[in-house]
């Protein structure tokens, strides 16, 4: 058996970009998606998400890639839901290195060394987003 892995976000309008980034995920081991809540999101965004969580959760939950799914109900502080999970590694995109993804998540590289878990970029997927499947229908 493979590392438990963390991954989590909005995963709104499943897309190619998101089953790329659970593949990358699955191949290291057992895949735990925190899925943000539908007021987290509308709080963070400024808007409802297309779908509800009930809708993404049973999409990713249909995923091959995804083996569970739980609510991040701490919102914008990850910890409690990756402390739920106790994973051994956090999969994000590399879309994140230029951003502060510790600062977003509200916890430090000292956190991880406590708990005993990494963090790994895996290469974006340019060019699809959930941002961009909304412009296209607008277009149509």
């Amino acid at each position: 058996m493979g590392l438990k892995i963390y991954t989590g976000g909005t995963f709104d309008l499943l897309h190619a970009g998101h089953v790329e980034l659970l593949r990358k995920c699955k191949e290291l081991g057992e895949v735990t998606v925190a899925l943000n809540t539908d007021d987290f999101i509308e709080n963070y965004k400024g808007k409802p998400p297309v779908m509800t969580y009930q809708e993404r959760e049973a999409v990713l939950l249909a995923c091959r890639y995804v083996d569970r799914v739980i609510p991040n109900h701490g919102g914008t502080d990850s910890k409690p839901s990756i402390l739920a999970v106790k994973p051994d590694l956090i999969v994000i995109g590399s879309d994140w290195a230029k951003k502060d993804y510790y600062k977003q998540m509200q916890f430090t590289t000292d956190w991880l060394d406590q708990h005993g878990i990494g963090l790994a970029y895996v290469p974006y997927s340019w060019g699809i987003s959930s941002t961009e499947i909304k412009r296209r229908i607008a277009v149509d």
